[in-house]
């Protein structure tokens, strides 16, 4: 089991790697597994690359995020700019219907609203806008359209799980009322937890996933 001394140095190496984001700015603190990223960042994305690389460490508990979009005056651009730019790329993904996604940009940060049929459409549309010039933060409010569930959504859940062989599948628990996925057990790791998670929204007819599963 590592330390909080050895976690910090990973996150800390693992950031410096990553070559989207500039290290240097950034704090980190470590806490009984949970880690504190505190600084600035010149743009939204760089703050989620940030995110991601410290999620890949492994004895990552949690994540405390205290990261400050300083955006430099190049890439500072007026709400309206932003939204009309936001608006496109949507238009232009194959990904989604058409007028699936509306958006509101209020001071650099964007706003998604509106109903898709998969999570990964919903993620599809977040990853299009997070990387524009200006934006300062994402709010994915993107609902998922209930669908009817098969009798066999658990199983596909548990059969996803069980082809991550690097996984423990059989200490993840799934429970579905309705179209509502719970995941209770325990990962050894955030990744883990995450692939459990993106099982879970990859089978049809999932409308929301509630993930309960410890980090160990």
């Amino acid at each position: 089991m590592k330390t909080d001394t050895q976690i910090q140095r990973d996150v800390l190496a693992e950031l410096k790697w990553e070559p989207s984001v500039n290290a240097a700015q950034i704090g980190v603190e470590v806490k009984e597994g949970i880690v504190t990223l505190e600084g600035k960042v010149s743009s939204y994305s760089e703050k989620w690359d940030a995110e991601r690389a410290a999620q890949r460490v492994s004895g990552v508990k949690a994540l405390a995020i205290k990261l400050d979009v300083a955006l430099p005056g190049s890439s500072q651009r007026d709400d309206a700019d932003i939204a009309h730019s936001a608006a496109n790329v949507l238009a232009w993904m194959t990904y989604l219907p058409d007028d699936s996604v509306e958006v509101v940009v209020e001071k650099g940060w964007i706003t998604l609203s509106g109903e898709v049929d998969w999570d990964y459409q919903k993620q599809a549309a977040l990853g299009a806008v997070r990387h524009l010039m200006g934006v300062t933060g994402v709010s994915n409010q993107i609902v998922i359209k209930p669908r009817v569930l098969l009798s066999a959504v658990k199983s596909e859940i548990e059969s996803a799980l069980k082809r991550r062989a690097h996984m423990d599948a059989d200490k993840i628990l799934v429970a579905i009322k309705d179209a509502d996925v719970t995941l209770t057990g325990t990962a050894h790791s955030l990744s883990e937890r995450d692939s459990a998670r993106h099982a879970a929204w990859g089978t049809p007819g999932v409308r929301n996933v509630v993930d309960h599963i410890v980090v160990i």
